[in-house]
């Protein structure tokens, strides 16, 4: 088993999700964040040889955060960094035996997402479709464009953004994304986003294209390619004319796009493999979402409910 520093092994870890993982910059920081946490406590508890670490201790961490007022959702994601880091420990020798296996993860409290109805989606999408026709603004098309495909791809924002315009299939009517962990994956497109994107790409985006362009899909006002703060913005702005509607931006797209595919007859492995889940677990919470629409339907709707 080898000897190293607490520091010289979270550099291992970091370097392990970076360069083996393919994790995204985000994922990382949250891990690593996890981690740090962790031997904070250990520091207080005056641990000081990592190969000593043991079960108690990270019970110990956990125990700590909870009476803290961590919630149940941050103590499950902390309890599977540290399964992660600990097998990942074991392998490497810096520990004499995979600890975390043992640890039982709290079960968080799984709230459902915000979905759009069918008709309100309707309603954005055609809101927007008015404001194309209204302004005749490369702006106007552009949204237009990006609000159509969030829907009908149930991309995500970051996926949106990182398109280029080789990633379009115009006879199959797709478009391929880089999703996390540098995984790609082709998904198909409807009739309106298809015309709202060829609308963007050929009486639009020449308009802002310039020398920083390259072959970026969707371009800021300055020509360079879209940034995700932009998409969010206009996402925002669209759905806000919707009753309830505060809350809700990309993600509720995505959201939405899932449920109405299920409800309209899709199976899950074909949601899961539109949306990029790595678990059809993660997949199966918009049954629960379908579930409740129509719960809730009945009740509404029903004389005997």
């Amino acid at each position: 088993m080898s000897s190293a520093t607490f520091d010289e092994v979270r550099i291992a870890f970091a370097r392990y999700l970076e360069a083996e993982r393919n994790l995204s910059v985000h994922t990382i920081r949250a891990y690593l964040g996890d981690l740090d946490s962790l031997f904070e406590h250990l520091a207080r508890i005056e641990v000081t040889d990592f190969a000593t670490l043991d079960l108690s201790h990270i019970r110990s961490w956990l125990a700590k955060q909870q009476v803290k007022g961590g919630a149940r959702t941050t103590l499950s994601r902390r309890a599977t960094s540290i399964r992660l880091f600990t097998k990942w420990a074991t392998k490497k020798g810096y520990l004499p035996k995979d600890i975390g296996a043992l640890l039982a993860t709290p079960k968080g409290a799984r709230t459902l997402p915000d979905v759009l109805t069918v008709v309100d989606a309707s309603l954005v999408m055609d809101a927007m479709a008015t404001r194309v026709g209204e302004e005749d603004a490369p702006i106007s098309k552009r949204d237009a464009a990006m609000l159509e495909i969030l829907y009908a791809s149930g991309a995500r924002v970051s996926e949106l953004c990182g398109l280029d315009l080789d990633d379009i299939d115009y006879a199959r009517q797709t478009i391929r994304v880089l999703g996390k962990g540098n995984k790609e994956r082709t998904i198909p497109i409807g009739n309106p986003a298809m015309r709202a994107l060829e609308s963007w790409l050929k009486d639009g985006r020449e308009t802002l294209a310039g020398t920083k362009s390259e072959l970026a899909v969707f371009l800021g006002a300055r020509g360079k390619r879209i940034d995700q703060r932009t998409v969010r913005t206009m996402v925002y702005h669209a759905l806000a004319a919707l009753e309830g509607a505060e809350k809700m931006g990309p993600h509720t797209l995505r959201h939405s796009a899932a449920t109405h595919l299920l409800e309209g007859g899709a199976d899950l492995r074909t949601v899961q493999e539109i949306l990029g889940h790595a678990s059809l677990a993660t997949t199966q919470i918009y049954t629960h979402v379908s579930t409740e629409r129509l719960q809730n339907a009945f009740k509404q709707a029903h004389p005997r409910a």
